[in-house]
């Protein structure tokens, strides 16, 4: 197995998905997370735009997802923002997010980073796109997707 297969223990990878689901329960929102060991191409923010339509991140109705790209061989991550969520932000809220996850990751704390980042992500998609009661549905999993 790949090296991102086991990046995470397995109660990390139960608590980062506790957190993913938490957090979509009061958004429209969308929260992905796709570890891999390297990044194709080096640059970790093109990767994940690549990885965003391939995950199918660009299909939900209000074009609000957000992903958490980690290429954890490389020590390289993005955080990415659909269309959608990017018009409502400060130009600079992926970066913000992206320092306060470095600050985490260089401690060794990758699992608390990442849950922090996904709920703080989580706290933005609910100001901006609230839950919608019944006819709103979770439109990508929540499990960790794992690359090669």
């Amino acid at each position: 197995m790949s090296h991102a297969g086991t990046f995470f223990s397995k109660a990390d990878d139960e608590r980062i998905v506790a957190a993913i689901k938490a957090s979509e329960q009061k958004t429209s929102g969308e929260i992905r997370v796709h570890l891999e060991d390297r990044c194709d191409g080096g640059d970790p923010y093109l990767r994940a735009v690549a990885l965003f339509e391939k995950l199918g991140m660009t299909k939900t109705e209000a074009r609000n997802g957000v992903l958490f790209y980690l290429a954890v061989k490389d020590h390289k991550f993005a955080v990415l923002g659909d269309q959608g969520i990017d018009a409502a932000v400060p130009d600079d809220f992926w970066d913000q997010i992206k320092t306060r996850m470095e600050s985490d990751f260089r401690q060794g704390r990758f699992a608390d980073g990442l849950c922090t980042a996904v709920e703080e992500a989580g706290r933005l998609l609910r100001q901006h796109f609230p839950h919608s009661g019944a006819r709103d549905r979770n439109e990508l999993s929540d499990e960790l997707s794992i690359g090669q």
